[in-house]
């Protein structure tokens, strides 16, 4: 008997038998392969998740990859057998914002696979067709279960627009600034800066592009074009800013803790810095993402530091919150 996580209420979770949902008209069946974890699943878990932004009883995952099993009328027959991602957020598709392809700012109100709505942590999951991504037949579906913040990040990439030549930088070192540093030495940047906290982030840093590494107590240059913060911090969204030349880009990607002090206004303005921030992705990062995934230009694998079996949560979401800098991506297999 396969088996699905439910979380009651914050702090209360349990393993219950699942069984595959018949997907209906215009949705697809997908045999889960691998669901990850994050810090948004840990707050679920912890019960501090912003209110809006869940709904018990619920089963996490948000971060997967699968294989198509079954799809239901409307849909293409051609899907099923195929490995898949999807999106997560269930956008109307018919308000200004949705037709402007802003899915992630829908203004008929937020659901979300994995925090409203049912999500990968179980065998099976069945959603919306229209939201899966088709990938290459001969991809590695452990290293595809991490393109969900992948896609947040190409969300960053696309709104800094870094151009060929021009001097990057990242702040934070964890999944998403992994991501950040490859995205970005795909633009082929002059130079490629990584700021963090962890200096066994270093090597890893380099091997996915970057050209220097600094913690944030070294002396940072002020004459960067584009940074893409990811650390989720005030004091990082500070260092950013701080990195960049007057006139720069900055993309904020991280949450800090509610009614932390952020950025000073006055220093925006007389720096004229294009600030933009990222909640989520909409579908045109999703599809930049499968694509640079699909040419190898991302590697996820080395960000996986262990898979547990889905019966092993409660350890999973521990390893998560340990603050061990020997545990990175986390993954659940069913």
């Amino acid at each position: 008997m396969s088996t699905a996580v439910v979380i009651d209420a914050p702090g209360e979770h349990r393993l219950v038998p699942h069984e595959p949902r018949r997907p209906e008209a215009g949705e697809a069946l997908v045999r889960v392969h691998a669901s990850g974890i994050c810090g948004s699943d840990r707050e679920v878990y912890q019960g501090n998740r912003p209110e809006g932004y869940v709904r018990y009883p619920l089963t996490p995952g948000h971060e997967w990859s699968g294989t198509v099993e079954a799809v239901g009328a409307g849909v293409p027959a051609s899907l099923v057998g195929r490995k898949v991602v999807g999106e997560g957020f269930r956008n109307c598709q018919v308000c200004d914002r949705c037709h402007a392809g802003d899915t992630t700012l829908c203004t008929a109100g937020y659901e979300e696979t994995g925090f409203t709505q049912p999500g990968a942590m179980a065998a099976t999951l069945t959603l919306p067709a229209r939201l899966l991504h088709a990938l290459p037949d001969d991809c590695d579906l452990t290293a595809a279960a991490l393109l969900e913040p992948a896609a947040c990040i190409a969300a960053a990439a696309l709104k800094a627009n870094a151009q060929p030549g021009e001097r990057v930088a990242v702040v934070g070192t964890g999944t998403l600034g992994m991501f950040a540093v490859q995205f970005l030495k795909a633009n082929s940047p002059a130079e490629l800066l990584v700021v963090g906290t962890r200096r066994d982030r270093e090597a890893l840093s380099r091997q996915y592009g970057a050209t220097d590494f600094r913690t944030k107590d070294q002396e940072l240059p002020d004459d960067i074009d584009v940074v893409i913060e990811t650390a989720g911090s005030a004091d990082a969204a500070r260092i950013s800013a701080a990195l960049l030349r007057r006139g720069g880009r900055l993309v904020l990607t991280g949450i800090p803790a509610s009614g932390a002090d952020g950025l000073d206004p006055t220093d925006l303005v007389v720096k004229q810095l294009e600030v933009h921030t990222v909640f989520g992705a909409p579908p045109d990062a999703w599809s930049h993402t499968v694509r640079v995934f699909a040419a190898g230009l991302l590697d996820p694998l080395p960000l996986v530091t262990h898979e547990l079996p889905l019966t092993e949560f409660s350890q999973a979401i521990e390893l998560v919150g340990a603050g061990d800098p020997k545990v990175g991506k986390v993954l659940l297999r069913p």
